[in-house]
């Protein structure tokens, strides 16, 4: 018997604590089915999959490094990964532990075709993540469009009324003319800070101010009266960068109190743009597509993006070079043109990955595989309605006996352990129900979702780096040699690995594929 270990997670999104109960209840029900013998229980609870902050799934992550268990089982793929890059890296991470997870509800049982179907099911829970998000944002944008207060804590020198319209606080806005005042004046912040603990002002938190508390008093644009949205900018890793502004931005004048003129509040941010460092800020950004992910053949150190210009003409050159050689010039390995490595990359995963004869193949399976389970679950669903029907069947028996007077301690522990699990039945044949439709792929619907990828080189920037971060493992540089490992994943299983470039151009016969990436072969020197 397998030892296994259970993970629930519910978002704080139309869900409760009682989503957690329900998963582990059907989880240990699986478990015991399957014959998995359940070691500990990892749970968070109001937490987005989107993000890293889940504190017991990293432990659980960890936890899979002592050899403690040999499964993960979670009631659906979404409850561990929202995010198809961040499940293809823990996941890996699990298998080098030599641990995989399971799925209740969709359970895939390691074949090729439930490999490509997994990441299908992942990439569309992304979806509705993202889908989730965008509905929010459009509903917080209604409301920031009558100048009411969208949430949270509203800025110090404000209170939220009844109307959801932000009033002044007159004791915490004179705090605010105090930090503008003094700042305009050339004053430091240690000296604001002084004067506002001598004066009993504390931060909206209540807390005593510092330095990044007065930082974004002094960029709050809504002082001036003017009602402002959407001014943080969002990054890749899912957090906001206060420092930054949304492209989105919503700004209604006169839309809440004034507590600062517009002179006095430009004239403090002139201040402040003048305080920074600008050391390369004039310098055009280069950014460097394989960042991360390129290492050096001969030390195993990272890679990373270097600058030369020509002393005479001043044009520049981009290179990879090895970080160790470049720091402690212990390593000999020459630098590589960024352009050409980057464009071998591309060229390659174009044609190995996302050729039509791949992708095509992929779904093939993955349908194939769908419409086995489009068999199976009508057979599950009528299982459970089966049992739900004789759950309501004993209840209605107890509820006899009690109205026919017939009293016994028992009865109502054992009527509340019906009830719940008839509640989590019918969330099992409501997920179930789901699931029915989520299998009923047609052709089109797959092709789309695979075919999202194929046009990845006319993409801009971001969105190729995040083709490169779900496909390639690492790209390897020798003196003689360029390499280059790609994830085993859907596009790269058995059924349908990449394949590399002959010498004019055509995709060669598939590699062998290990358990967790192919190796190809970029450029080699010739002799």
């Amino acid at each position: 018997m397998q030892t296994a270990v259970i993970y629930a997670r519910y978002s704080s999104d139309n869900q409760r604590e009682e989503s957690i109960t329900a998963q582990i209840r059907a989880i240990e029900e699986y478990s015991k089915k399957e014959q998995y013998y359940i070691v500990d229980i990892y749970k968070d609870e109001a937490q987005s999959a989107t993000t890293d902050d889940r504190k017991d799934f990293l432990r659980m992550i960890a936890d899979s490094k002592k050899g403690l268990f040999d499964v993960i089982i979670v009631h659906k793929l979404d409850r561990f990964a929202r995010n198809r890059y961040d499940s293809a890296i823990y996941k890996r991470e699990l298998r080098i532990n030599g641990v995989r997870v399971v799925s209740v509800t969709e359970n895939l049982d390691g074949s090729p075709e439930s490999v490509i179907l997994e990441s299908v099911l992942e990439g569309m829970s992304e979806y509705y993540s993202a889908n989730l998000a965008r509905e929010v944002k459009k509903g917080l944008k209604e409301t920031a469009l009558q100048a009411r207060h969208t949430g949270g804590r509203p800025p110090l020198g404000y209170d939220v009324g009844e109307d959801k319209r932000l009033v002044l606080n007159d004791f915490e806005a004179e705090a605010v003319k105090i930090i503008y005042n003094m700042y305009s004046d050339a004053h430091s912040y240690g000296q604001i800070i002084s004067e506002l603990s001598n004066r009993g002002f504390k931060t909206k938190a209540d807390k005593p101010f510092g330095k990044n508390s007065l930082y974004e008093i002094l960029r709050q644009e809504k002082y001036t009266g003017t009602f402002v949205f959407n001014r943080r900018s969002k990054g890749p890793n899912g957090k906001y960068n206060n420092h930054k502004e949304s492209s989105d931005i919503i700004k209604i004048e006169n839309g809440c109190p004034q507590i600062i003129d517009k002179g006095m509040w430009f004239k403090v941010q002139e201040r402040m743009k003048g305080n920074k460092k600008i050391g390369g800020q004039n310098k055009a950004k280069i950014e460097y597509l394989l960042s991360g992910k390129i290492f050096c053949g001969n030390c195993a150190s990272a890679m990373v993006g270097h600058t030369t210009s020509d002393s005479k003409t001043k044009k520049k050159y981009y290179y990879y070079v090895c970080n160790n050689k470049k720091r402690t010039g212990e390593c000999n390995l020459k630098g590589v043109g960024k352009d050409k490595i980057e464009q071998l990359v591309m060229d390659h995963l174009y044609a190995g990955v996302f050729s039509d004869s791949v992708i095509e193949d992929s779904i093939d399976k993955i349908l194939d595989y769908s419409n086995k389970k489009q068999v199976k679950l009508p057979g599950l669903l009528e299982e459970y309605k089966a049992q739900l029907k004789k759950i309501d069947t004993d209840i209605n028996k107890i509820i006899d006996l009690l109205m026919s007077g017939y009293r016994n301690d028992s009865f109502k522990q054992k009527l509340d352990e019906l009830e719940d699990a008839k509640l989590d039945l019918k969330i099992i044949i409501a997920k179930t129900e789901h699931q029915i439709e989520v299998y009923a792929y047609n052709r089109n619907d797959v092709s789309n979702f695979m075919y999202n990828f194929k046009n990845f080189r006319d993409m801009d920037l971001k969105n190729q780096k995040k083709v490169v971060n779900m496909f390639v493992y690492k790209v390897i540089i020798h003196d003689d040699r360029y390499d280059m490992k790609l994830f085993t994943n859907p596009m790269m299983s058995d059924i349908a690995s990449p394949r590399v470039l002959d010498a004019d151009g055509h995709p060669s016969p598939r590699p062998s594929v290990s358990k967790e990436y192919v190796t190809i072969n970029l450029w080699t020197k010739e002799d």
